[in-house]
């Protein structure tokens, strides 16, 4: 017989399952004959009785023998140390049932949990199941340990997102999950993040014909609404309708706000008139989304409209309301209406508040009213409102938006003193600030100082950092705060992944980018739309059309709905392909998918046929365009005139300009695009009639750049004497009044080699049509004539401009001092530095480094080293171009020691060494002969920021092939390529003669090929190169090939081809064509040299 005891006490519940057991009660218990029980009363009856009964429990009959009512409950704790003392687990279970039976005895998510956890262990699996359905008819809470707990029992690996793939089995073993549990289940799913999981448990939930509650489909769609997943939110509407349960003002708002929030204002707005239809009438949440999303869509006067409705119907608007306002109003800078919402709030009896006057120092601040914003901190103060480090941050970001840096700076160091302590967000402003004006070298200092205060950087932060770092593709930094973000633990966004696709854009390492979008995915970050779209121009860009187009098909795997941008990036493509066909068709699918085509659209599509001969397809699309609601622009008539133009409809397009002038003002650009075509069909007249009218045109100034592109426009499409003629015409006709229709004429002249023609014809227009010259006329013509070695001519319109009263600026003395320098008249160049002076034109870094980089050509270094340290103790600010020839110079003379010395100073003189220099160290040891020094150096180059260009891989390239390390070099030549660098025929030289000198003649050949591939034209050298070393290891054949490849590309053999060819043959053994390639050289007129007769067979 085993005895079972129920009893209670202050401290605990009692259970004896056994005479084994009973010992834990004996201050209960009195000792028991075998046959006999004797019950004894509690000792302690003014203690909490939990437990009613002592039974004895013997085989195959259980006794009750004794019952008492209880005066208290007993907590779950109590119960739980009670099981956890009964190792049995049947005892347990035979006590949980128990006091399941108990009516004032209630078992709470602990006790039944831990009964699971028990019974789970020993697989019993039966009785969980018995445990679960007490749970669900006694309603305990089922919680999320409830179902791991049970999963483990089964098996089930996965944790709570397994439960969809869970539900066979539980039903399968005996658990039948009630509406509350699948909801309770549904809401655990959507609390962990597991939003499809849960959509996959509602559908089983459905499936089963058990309705789901109001609070679920709640839940469900403000998980998808987060998603942006609009089908799935009113799919769910729709469903739980159709189930007959009626939607409340809760359910609704969510739905409007998932609407809004997709831009779907329309449908949005369905769903608020429908709620009055069904007499569920919104609320003041409901009006404040509405607002909130109308704003968001730019629709400010429905919004207003929206409040003033909400108000009349007698809905008062709450702080909230006015905030969404207020902050809605201030973004668009409308700031009159922020005053107005502004009263009406205090109106309504709502006393500002820091978050509402911070809203008004933002609006301030965003309409330029900076100084007001500053004074709004006073009226704070009165009101006893302290600004708080939002209101600073606003007050510094405008600050930055009208560029006034040094005041930020001021504030932001002052904010500690006003008991104010800079966030990760301050110092965002101030990287995003540094990063947007091109200076990402500060935007990481600032990155750097915010770590060095201790402040943890956000994602936010690492993404204003890699702004700048991608705009200019500086890849190696960007991957370095990359891989800080992550090893932080923080989780990259998807401006992070943006940024960095961006900056493996700029060098040209798509197929990362692509890696890191499956990356992305793989992070649970969902891929944003315009990463997508920004792939797939970066693809068609490279060329990679097949994989620009498997993108966009794969949008819809990644449930992204092509936007207008995705379509115009796609027809811009297509245009520039010439595929009209496809680009139409592709217009067409846009309007069926629901993307109505903007006026970028449309002009897109214009652009694509028009530059495919395609203009009247494009004139009938442009009267699609005005049916379908989208205003043609001054872009959409001047692209319809280029296309006419391109035609040579020139009357067309003189006919169309005249018809848009009735509608929009012509831009510049269509007059650039319109009159060069005009003047060059002899029109003169027409073309000034046009230009006078435009001159005079309302809120247009025909300033000098505009007639200076006007004629560049000209000149290049009409012959060089309409253009001049047309000049002529403008300045005679009074049109243009000075020389801004001269000096692109002169521009023109002088890069085709006419610099003299340039210069008589200013002569003609300053003496004859009596045009004033400005000193930029006088700086080009002079540039020109210097650089086409006209001196004498230069010098004497120098002479000229100073009679004439135009008085030579600082470009124009350097312009002569750099003369003087090339020809080595040192004398004359301090002549002409001393007179620049005395004319009172302070010298520049440029005019100091001409000055330098003169004394060290004319060998006269320790004079350029004695000038440099006169001009750095006073006010100069040397630059890479002071620096560069005086460490060249030293390199050049074998004093290494003092060229590094130099480089070292650069930076206490605060100038950052660049990419050139870091050249001129390379190279200067490379000539040395210390390749390990010049590696060094290339590395820390790229260690400190700055970009190799093609020159630095060339030298080290160079470098190694010299000291016979191919392999070396081979890395170096393979790292060019991959770093976004296109290889020129000087690396690829370089790279040819190391293989063949070190015998490796089947890699020459390959990357000769490849040359000629990539359409890198061989000259002289490769082919040289190529001949001697094949000679040199007995490839004549292939050695012979190249040389006839060399004649039919046109070139002359020289001294060095003729000498490789009599090596290859007479070390052949082939003596008389050896002397048949000597006498082909004489008779070519090609000179021998030592070489020559060196290489030649001694003949008996």
């Amino acid at each position: 017989m085993a005895l079972s005891v129920l009893c209670c006490s202050s401290a605990m519940c009692c259970c004896t399952t056994d005479t084994t057991t009973s010992r834990m009660f004996a201050p209960l218990l009195h000792p028991l004959p075998k046959s006999k029980l004797k019950v004894w009363p509690c000792p302690k009856r003014n203690t909490r009785l939990g437990f009613c009964a002592f039974v004895i429990k013997r085989p195959h009959q259980q006794v009750v023998v004794k019952t008492k009512k209880p005066r208290n409950s007993v907590s779950s704790e109590e119960v739980v140390r009670v099981l956890k003392s009964i190792s049995d687990p049947t005892s347990a279970f035979s006590f949980f049932k128990s006091i399941a039976d108990l009516p004032t005895v209630l078992h709470t998510t602990e006790t039944c949990n831990y009964m699971l956890q028990l019974l789970g262990v020993h697989r019993r699996v039966g009785d969980m199941a018995f445990v679960f359905d007490l749970m669900q008819r006694h309603i305990i809470n089922r919680d999320v340990d409830t179902y791991l707990t049970i999963f483990k029992g089964l098996n089930i690996r996965g944790g709570i997102r397994a439960a969809p793939y869970a539900l066979p089995r539980l039903r399968k073993h005996g658990f039948v999950l009630n509406a509350f549990s699948y909801n309770g289940l549904i809401y655990m799913l959507l609390q962990s993040g597991y939003c499809r999981e849960a959509l996959q448990v509602y559908q089983t939930v459905v499936s089963q014909g058990i309705k789901p509650s109001l609070k679920t489909y709640s839940a469900l769609m403000v998980a998808l609404g987060k998603r942006r997943d609009v089908q799935a939110v009113m799919g769910l509407l729709k469903e739980m309708e159709t189930l007959g349960l009626r939607p409340n003002v809760y359910t609704f708002t969510i739905c409007i706000r998932v609407l809004g929030r997709a831009g779907k204002i329309d449908e949005a707005y369905q769903i608020f008139k429908r709620m009055d239809n069904e007499g569920c009438g919104p609320d003041v949440i409901t009006y404040t989304v509405l607002i909130d999303a109308l704003c968001n869509a730019g629709k400010l006067d429905n919004a207003k409209k929206l409040f003033a409705n909400m108000k009349a119907r007698g809905h008062k608007p709450d702080q909230v309301t006015y905030i969404t306002l207020l902050d809605k109003f201030s973004d668009c800078k409308d700031l009159d209406t922020v005053r107005e919402f502004w009263s009406k709030m205090k109106a309504d009896g709502y006393a500002p508040d820091v978050v509402t006057f911070t809203i008004l120092v933002d609006s301030l601040c965003k309409a330029g009213n900076v100084d007001e914003a500053f004074s709004m901190l006073d009226i704070m103060r009165k009101e006893g409102v302290s600004p708080n480090l939002h209101t600073y941050n606003t007050l510094i970001c405008g600050l930055l938006r009208l560029c006034r840096l040094d005041e930020a700076l001021q504030l932001f160091n002052s904010m500690d003193s006003l008991g104010v302590t800079p966030t990760a967000y301050t110092y965002i402003l101030f990287i995003d600030y540094y990063g947007k004006s091109g200076e990402s070298r500060k935007a990481i200092e600032a990155y750097e100082r915010m770590k060095t205060r201790g402040i943890v950087p956000n994602i936010v932060a690492c993404n204003a950092s890699l702004y700048g770092l991608a705009e200019e593709g500086r890849l190696h930094e960007a991957k370095h705060i990359y891989d800080e973000l992550i090893h932080s633990g923080l989780s990259p966004d998807s401006v992070t992944y943006n940024m960095m696709m961006k900056c493996y854009s700029r060098v040209g390492q798509i197929d990362e980018a692509i890696t890191l979008l499956s990356e992305m995915e793989r992070n649970g970050c969902e891929a944003d739309v315009i990463i997508v779209n920004s792939l797939i121009d970066m693809l068609y860009k490279a060329g990679r059309v097949d994989e620009a187009w498997q993108m966009f098909y794969r949008m819809k795997e990644m449930k992204l709905t092509p936007t207008v941008v995705t379509y115009n990036t796609l027809l811009a493509a297509l245009g520039k392909e010439g595929q009209v066909g496809k680009a139409i068709a592709m217009f067409e699918n846009m309007t069926e998918q629901g993307c109505p085509p903007n006026a970028i659209t449309f002009n897109t599509l214009l652009n694509c046929l028009c530059k495919n001969d395609e203009v009247n397809l494009a004139l009938r699309m442009l009267c699609k365009m005005t049916v379908m609601n989208c205003c043609p622009d001054v872009l959409t008539y001047n692209t319809i005139i280029h296309g006419l133009i391109r035609e040579n409809r020139i009357d067309y397009a003189f006919w169309f300009f005249h018809q848009m002038k009735k509608l929009l003002l012509p831009d510049h650009i269509t007059l650039y695009t319109l009159l060069p075509s005009v003047v060059k069909d002899g029109r003169v007249e027409d073309a000034l009639k046009v230009s006078e009218e435009f001159a005079y045109q309302v809120g247009f100034r025909a300033d000098k750049p505009f007639w200076e592109d006007l004629i560049g426009a000209v000149i290049i499409q009409a012959e060089e004497d309409q253009a001049v003629l047309f000049a002529e015409r403008l300045i005679s006709e009074r049109i243009c009044l000075d020389d801004s229709v001269l000096i692109p004429l002169l521009r023109f002249l002088c890069t085709r080699g006419k610099t003299l023609d340039a210069q008589n014809l200013f002569t003609k227009f300053t003496r004859t049509l009596g045009v004033q010259p400005t000193l930029e006329a006088y700086n080009c013509l002079i540039e020109w004539l210097l650089k086409d070695h006209f001196t004498e001519q230069a010098w004497d319109l120098f002479k000229e401009m100073k009679i004439a009263g135009c008085a030579p600026d600082v470009f124009t003395y350097n312009l002569l001092l750099d003369a003087h320098g090339k020809s080595g008249n040192i004398t004359e160049l301090f002549e002409l530095y001393d007179e620049m002076i005395c004319r009172g034109h302070k010298p520049n870094t440029i005019t100091h480094n001409i000055v330098i980089s003169s004394l060290v050509k004319s060998d006269s270094l320790d004079r350029a080293i004695n000038l440099y340290y006169d001009l750095v103790s006073g006010d100069f600010s040397p630059s890479p171009c002071t620096y560069g020839p005086l460490i060249d110079g030293l390199f050049k003379s074998g004093r290494l020691e003092e060229a590094m010395h130099f480089f070292e100073e650069m930076a206490e003189y605060g100038c950052k060494p660049n990419c050139a220099i870091f050249n001129i160290l390379i190279n200067g040891f490379s000539k040395a002969g210390d390749v390990e020094t010049a590696c060094e150096l290339f590395k820390r180059m790229i260690k400190e920021g700055i970009r190799p260009d093609l020159k630095s891989f060339t030298i080290l390239v160079d470098c190694y092939c010299q000291a016979g390390r191919v392999d070396d070099a081979l890395h170096y030549f393979e790292e060019l390529r991959q770093s976004g660098l296109d290889p020129d025929s000087v690396s690829y030289n370089l790279m040819i003669n190391g293989l063949g000198r070190s015998r490796r003649m089947e890699e020459a050949l390959v990357l000769y090929d490849e040359m000629r591939k990539r359409r890198i034209t061989p000259d002289i050298f490769t082919y040289n190169s190529l001949i001697l070393n094949l000679g040199l290891v007995g490839m004549v054949e292939e050695a012979g090939r190249i040389y006839k490849e060399l004649q039919l590309t046109g070139l002359e053999p020289d001294v060095f081809t003729y000498n490789a060819l009599i090596r290859l043959y007479s070390t052949s053994g082939n003596t008389d064509d050896a002397y048949a390639v000597y006498k082909n050289m004489m008779v070519g007129g090609c000179s021998p040299n030592v070489g020559t007769y060196a290489q030649l067979p001694n003949q008996t």
